[in-house]
Protein backbone atom coordinates (compact mmCIF):
# COMPACT_ATOMS: atom_id res chain seq x y z
CA UNK A 1 0.00 0.00 0.00
CA UNK A 2 1.74 3.30 -0.82
CA UNK A 3 1.21 6.83 1.34
CA UNK A 4 -1.56 8.52 0.71
CA UNK A 5 -1.82 12.22 -0.27
CA UNK A 6 -1.64 14.22 3.21
CA UNK A 7 -4.93 15.43 3.99
CA UNK A 8 -4.58 18.71 5.66
CA UNK A 9 -3.22 20.17 1.66
CA UNK A 10 -6.46 18.59 -0.07
CA UNK A 11 -8.72 19.75 2.75
CA UNK A 12 -6.89 23.05 1.95
CA UNK A 13 -7.33 22.91 -1.46
CA UNK A 14 -10.56 21.52 -1.44
CA UNK A 15 -11.75 24.82 0.43
CA UNK A 16 -9.86 27.47 -1.50
CA UNK A 17 -11.92 25.50 -4.81
CA UNK A 18 -14.91 25.92 -3.38
CA UNK A 19 -13.82 29.48 -2.34
CA UNK A 20 -12.87 30.50 -6.34
CA UNK A 21 -9.15 31.05 -5.05
CA UNK A 22 -7.46 29.97 -7.59
CA UNK A 23 -4.03 31.35 -7.23
CA UNK A 24 -3.62 29.80 -3.85
CA UNK A 25 -5.31 26.33 -5.11
CA UNK A 26 -2.79 26.07 -7.64
CA UNK A 27 0.35 26.55 -5.38
CA UNK A 28 -1.42 23.77 -2.93
CA UNK A 29 -1.58 21.48 -5.50
CA UNK A 30 1.49 21.82 -6.73
CA UNK A 31 2.65 21.12 -3.02
CA UNK A 32 0.73 18.42 -3.35
CA UNK A 33 2.39 17.08 -6.38
CA UNK A 34 5.79 17.46 -4.53
CA UNK A 35 4.30 15.64 -1.55
CA UNK A 36 2.83 12.88 -2.57
CA UNK A 37 4.56 9.45 -3.37
CA UNK A 38 4.55 8.04 -6.78
CA UNK A 39 1.79 5.39 -7.52
CA UNK A 40 -1.35 4.92 -9.51
CA UNK A 41 -3.50 5.98 -6.88
CA UNK A 42 -1.89 9.12 -6.02
CA UNK A 43 -1.64 9.61 -9.58
CA UNK A 44 -5.65 9.57 -10.16
CA UNK A 45 -6.03 11.69 -6.65
CA UNK A 46 -4.15 14.15 -7.99
CA UNK A 47 -5.66 14.10 -11.76
CA UNK A 48 -9.25 14.45 -9.57
CA UNK A 49 -8.22 17.43 -7.94
CA UNK A 50 -6.77 19.31 -10.84
CA UNK A 51 -9.73 18.14 -12.49
CA UNK A 52 -11.91 19.92 -10.36
CA UNK A 53 -9.65 23.32 -10.20
CA UNK A 54 -10.23 23.25 -14.11
CA UNK A 55 -13.91 22.67 -13.66
CA UNK A 56 -14.64 25.87 -11.21
CA UNK A 57 -12.15 27.51 -13.09
CA UNK A 58 -13.74 27.50 -15.85
CA UNK A 59 -17.42 27.69 -14.57
CA UNK A 60 -18.67 27.42 -18.26
CA UNK A 61 -19.26 23.60 -18.55
CA UNK A 62 -23.17 22.27 -17.95
CA UNK A 63 -22.23 18.81 -18.33
CA UNK A 64 -19.35 18.88 -15.37
CA UNK A 65 -20.75 17.19 -12.30
CA UNK A 66 -19.41 20.68 -10.52
CA UNK A 67 -21.44 22.95 -11.96
CA UNK A 68 -24.84 21.13 -10.98
CA UNK A 69 -23.60 20.32 -7.62
CA UNK A 70 -26.20 21.88 -5.10
CA UNK A 71 -23.19 21.80 -1.66
CA UNK A 72 -26.08 22.56 0.41
CA UNK A 73 -28.11 19.68 0.64
CA UNK A 74 -26.22 17.34 2.79
CA UNK A 75 -28.44 14.60 2.10
CA UNK A 76 -27.71 14.47 -1.39
CA UNK A 77 -23.79 14.63 -1.00
CA UNK A 78 -23.76 11.67 1.35
CA UNK A 79 -25.45 10.33 -1.17
CA UNK A 80 -22.76 10.85 -3.95
CA UNK A 81 -20.16 10.27 -1.03
CA UNK A 82 -21.02 6.66 -0.63
CA UNK A 83 -21.35 6.11 -4.12
CA UNK A 84 -18.11 7.21 -4.82
CA UNK A 85 -16.83 5.31 -2.05
CA UNK A 86 -18.17 2.01 -3.50
CA UNK A 87 -15.82 3.03 -6.55
CA UNK A 88 -12.98 3.20 -4.63
CA UNK A 89 -13.73 -0.18 -3.11
CA UNK A 90 -14.71 -2.08 -6.15
CA UNK A 91 -12.21 -4.74 -7.34
CA UNK A 92 -13.15 -4.11 -10.69
CA UNK A 93 -11.63 -0.46 -11.15
CA UNK A 94 -7.77 -0.28 -11.48
CA UNK A 95 -6.08 1.75 -8.43
CA UNK A 96 -5.47 4.90 -10.95
CA UNK A 97 -9.54 5.07 -10.82
CA UNK A 98 -9.85 4.25 -7.12
CA UNK A 99 -7.22 7.32 -6.16
CA UNK A 100 -9.71 9.28 -8.55
CA UNK A 101 -13.23 8.89 -7.03
CA UNK A 102 -11.77 8.46 -3.37
CA UNK A 103 -10.98 12.22 -4.25
CA UNK A 104 -14.24 12.85 -4.81
CA UNK A 105 -15.25 11.11 -1.65
CA UNK A 106 -12.50 13.34 0.14
CA UNK A 107 -14.48 16.27 -1.53
CA UNK A 108 -18.12 15.19 -0.90
CA UNK A 109 -17.08 14.57 3.18
CA UNK A 110 -15.73 17.99 3.47
CA UNK A 111 -17.69 20.08 1.25
CA UNK A 112 -20.55 20.53 3.87
CA UNK A 113 -18.62 21.26 6.87
CA UNK A 114 -16.85 24.18 4.50
CA UNK A 115 -20.10 25.47 3.65
CA UNK A 116 -21.34 25.43 7.45
CA UNK A 117 -18.06 27.49 7.97
CA UNK A 118 -18.51 29.83 5.40
CA UNK A 119 -21.35 30.85 6.22
CA UNK A 120 -20.91 30.76 10.06
CA UNK A 121 -17.69 33.18 9.04
CA UNK A 122 -19.70 35.22 6.95
CA UNK A 123 -22.56 35.77 9.60
CA UNK A 124 -20.03 36.15 12.15
CA UNK A 125 -18.58 39.08 10.29
CA UNK A 126 -21.73 40.60 9.89
CA UNK A 127 -22.68 41.36 13.14
CA UNK A 128 -19.17 42.36 14.14
CA UNK A 129 -19.32 44.91 11.32
CA UNK A 130 -23.07 46.39 12.36
CA UNK A 131 -21.25 46.99 16.03
CA UNK A 132 -18.07 48.25 15.00
CA UNK A 133 -19.78 51.90 14.10
CA UNK A 134 -20.77 52.57 17.57
CA UNK A 135 -17.31 51.70 19.26
CA UNK A 136 -15.34 54.03 17.00
CA UNK A 137 -18.07 56.96 17.78
CA UNK A 138 -18.12 56.88 21.01
CA UNK A 139 -14.14 55.93 21.21
CA UNK A 140 -13.50 59.18 18.85
CA UNK A 141 -15.59 61.38 20.88
CA UNK A 142 -13.77 61.20 24.28
CA UNK A 143 -10.52 59.79 23.31
CA UNK A 144 -6.91 61.90 22.21
CA UNK A 145 -5.06 60.47 19.46
CA UNK A 146 -2.84 57.74 20.56
CA UNK A 147 -5.71 56.25 22.29
CA UNK A 148 -7.36 56.29 18.82
CA UNK A 149 -4.45 54.94 17.29
CA UNK A 150 -4.34 52.21 20.14
CA UNK A 151 -7.99 51.00 19.40
CA UNK A 152 -7.43 50.40 15.99
CA UNK A 153 -4.32 48.60 16.02
CA UNK A 154 -6.32 46.43 18.63
CA UNK A 155 -8.95 46.21 16.20
CA UNK A 156 -6.71 44.90 13.00
CA UNK A 157 -4.98 41.93 15.83
CA UNK A 158 -8.60 41.10 16.03
CA UNK A 159 -9.32 40.98 12.51
CA UNK A 160 -5.89 38.46 12.59
CA UNK A 161 -6.75 36.53 14.70
CA UNK A 162 -10.18 36.57 13.55
CA UNK A 163 -8.75 34.60 10.50
CA UNK A 164 -6.98 32.54 12.42
CA UNK A 165 -9.54 30.10 13.92
CA UNK A 166 -11.24 29.41 10.54
CA UNK A 167 -7.78 28.06 9.20
CA UNK A 168 -7.22 26.07 12.24
CA UNK A 169 -9.75 24.20 12.10
CA UNK A 170 -8.21 22.80 8.77
CA UNK A 171 -7.11 19.71 10.96
CA UNK A 172 -10.40 18.92 11.91
CA UNK A 173 -11.84 18.79 8.25
CA UNK A 174 -9.27 16.58 7.36
CA UNK A 175 -9.96 13.90 10.05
Amino acid sequence: MTKPIPKVYTTRFFQLVTSRQFAEAERILERVKQKMHVSERNRGYFQALYGMLLTQKSNNDRYAFLSGLDSTNRKRLKHYRQEFLSHVESRLHAEYDRGFFEAWADYMRILPRLEASVSLSINKSVAEIDKEPEEETRIEANAPKETKAQVRSEKENAEVERVKPGQSTLVDFAK
